[in-house]
């Protein structure tokens, strides 16, 4: 069944103009519907690739921030900062740490009396 009327749109991908020979055209070539659906594929990965990296980033601070004693590694992650300024820190007497053995142990509450 072939359509007699003839619409001009404007092509959503590239924007050129064109004429339709349905009311649902939205793109004037095949070429340009390919391009846009690779372009709309692309895109929804991209956006689930970055909600799930937000999630990953997330979960493992949500557990720092539950813990009583953090290790280096833990208060760097926590606060954000290298292992060198943490070090320093500790070196100036900012931030009070304890050894345990050859394990450095930063109490939380240290942690957060260094921010108030």
């Amino acid at each position: 069944m072939s359509s007699n009327i003839q619409i001009q749109r404007i092509c959503e991908f590239c924007g050129n103009a064109f004429t339709a020979r349905t009311t649902v055209t939205k793109y004037c070539s095949h070429n340009c519907a390919s391009m846009a659906y690779k372009a709309r594929t692309r895109s929804a990965k991209i956006k689930i690739s970055n909600k799930e990296m937000t999630q990953a980033v997330s979960i493992p601070i949500a557990r720092l921030q539950a813990k009583d004693f953090l290790s280096i590694e833990d208060a760097c992650k926590l606060l954000g900062v290298s292992r060198w300024t943490l070090s320093r820190a500790i070196k100036e007497r900012r931030l009070k740490a304890v050894n345990l053995g050859k394990r450095i142990v930063i109490k939380r509450t240290e942690v957060d009396r260094l921010f108030s």
